[in-house]
């Protein structure tokens, strides 16, 4: 059996599926010593949450591509199945490694306290890198010594902490054992749908693994992020964001990546705005790590006592794309087709679901975590509570968004809803976004008929926003009155 000074070391692959800018990695090359790459499948009480089945998709293709990576490289990936402590353990044992390298993930700080210590009691090296995220959340704090609860005074704090550290380049080669263990199959984890392929169309659009993400970011520093902030907010417009959420979310490029990819940069609002876009990604991080419950409680407790409705009709009339309210839908199918949502439109169907039907908003969250490609625990749960009101800096509650206006506000010509709601496309732009108010004669020449080719509404918003209004004073003993204009 080796001993320690040329032991290879256990390099625990997790959500940093990528070389580049991989702390772990990068420290256990300059050790010398052979490298064995592992990745665990875990069950789902020792992760955070279940894999949804649109990441479970694009899991797949990452490792696919990240053990074609490594090949080139000169190692290969190994393929586990268990508790991650006992899988780690009983590989260390069989290839008489000694060291454990990992990335931290902050969502995972108590669970993985505990792997660890049960690493470094059965005599292994435990070391533990970031990259995660662009800075530590249990170092980072306000002027009162806790956590930023305000995104403003935390944009501000990293505006005056300086620029991010570079990010590390990736090794070219990687030393390998003389032979490996024993390794899993990608295809018996069948993490990819059979019968039906609901992800048909995810291949035409996502490329997953880290050369996809290097695309995609080398795509958008070049031309959309100049005129980002002008159209980010319109959903027709393809092209018009980064599409490096699902990259991010599965750790494919580093936030320090793509920072640095825009600081040659020409100054203006575009590029500031996005990277405050890629700090409020931070900043939910570091309410998660202050807060671990943000995922299934609210942040203020006022909420629990919230009368959310069951409405399972209307849930899932919400899920199929079927409310009768143009935005919401198209929306919806969106997500369905293609495992992702504009951010916008993200915001009005979230709104639509607690505000409109007062469903609670963590049924929300989960049908979002199972049908997103760039699921994410810290983003997912922190957006839906600041829609719902019971966030850190949360949107009020009674900031109900319009669905009708939302649509004609950032959809005018209906190109969005002509795309996902095709049974809608030839009604004229008056009524697209409002097929409720068209005369007979005109739904007659469209081809629609409510209730048939298309829902009738679910609700009426105006009814169902004074509702969630009432709601809302009964619970916390203050009046509050919409703004029309949302």
């Amino acid at each position: 059996m080796p001993d320690a000074t040329h032991s290879p070391i256990l390099v625990w692959f997790r959500k940093d599926l990528r070389l580049d800018d991989n702390g772990a990695l990068l420290s256990a090359v300059e050790k010398g010593r052979p490298l064995l790459c592992v990745y665990v499948r875990e069950p789902e009480d020792e992760a955070v949450g279940p894999l949804g089945a649109a990441q479970a998709w694009w899991l797949h293709h990452s490792l696919q591509a990240l053990s074609a990576t490594l090949q080139a490289c000169g190692n290969r990936l190994i393929l586990k199945t268990g508790k991650a402590s006992e899988v780690l353990a009983a590989l260390a044992e069989e290839t008489g490694a000694k060291a454990v390298y990992l990335n931290r993930l902050y969502e995972r700080d108590g669970i993985d306290a505990e792997i660890l210590k049960s690493l470094y009691d059965g005599g292994l090296e435990v070391k533990r890198f970031k990259g995660q995220l662009l800075h530590d959340p249990h170092t980072m704090r306000s002027g009162t010594g806790g956590p930023y609860r305000v995104y403003t005074p935390f944009w501000k704090a990293l505006e005056k902490d300086g620029e991010p550290r570079e990010p590390l380049e990736a090794p070219e080669t990687l030393p390998a054992p003389g032979t490996f263990p024993s390794s899993e199959t990608l295809c018996d984890w069948h993490l990819l749908p059979m019968h039906p392929n609901w992800a048909e169309e995810f291949e035409t659009l996502w490329t997953p693994g880290e050369a996809g993400a290097v695309e995609k970011l080398e795509q958008f520093v070049a031309r959309p992020i100049h005129t980002y902030k002008a159209d980010r907010d319109f959903p027709a417009l393809t092209e018009a964001t980064s599409h490096l959420s699902p990259h991010l979310a599965f750790g494919e490029i580093s936030p320090a990546r793509i920072w640095y990819a825009t600081r040659g940069l020409p100054a203006s609002d575009h590029v500031t705005h996005f990277r405050k876009e890629l700090v409020w990604r931070e900043f939910c991080h570091h309410l998660l790590a202050a807060f671990p419950k943000l995922r299934t409680h609210n942040w203020n407790d006022r909420f629990d006592a919230f009368p959310w409705e069951e409405n399972d009709d209307g849930f899932q009339a919400w899920t199929k794309g079927m409310t009768g309210y143009p935005i919401v839908d198209a929306g919806m199918r969106e997500l369905w087709r293609h495992g992702i949502m504009h951010n916008r439109v993200r915001m009005i169907t979230a709104s639509f679901l607690i505000k409109d039907m007062m469903v609670d908003w963590r049924r929300g969250e989960a049908w979002f975590r199972d049908t997103l490609l760039d699921a994410d625990v810290a983003s997912n749960a922190a957006n839906w509570q600041w829609v719902a009101g019971s966030g850190a800096d949360a949107s009020p509650f009674f900031r109900v968004f319009n669905p009708i206006l939302q649509g004609e506000k950032f959809d005018a010509d209906g190109d969005y809803i002509k795309r996902f709601v095709p049974e809608l496309s030839r009604l004229p732009k008056k009524y697209i976004h409002r097929p409720f108010e068209a005369p007979p004669e005109v739904l007659q020449k469209a081809g629609v008929t409510l209730g048939k080719t298309y829902p009738k509404p679910v609700v009426n918003h105006f009814e169902a926003r004074d509702r969630a209004l009432a709601a809302y004073a009964e619970v916390t003993g203050k009046s509050a009155v919409s703004d029309p204009r949302d």
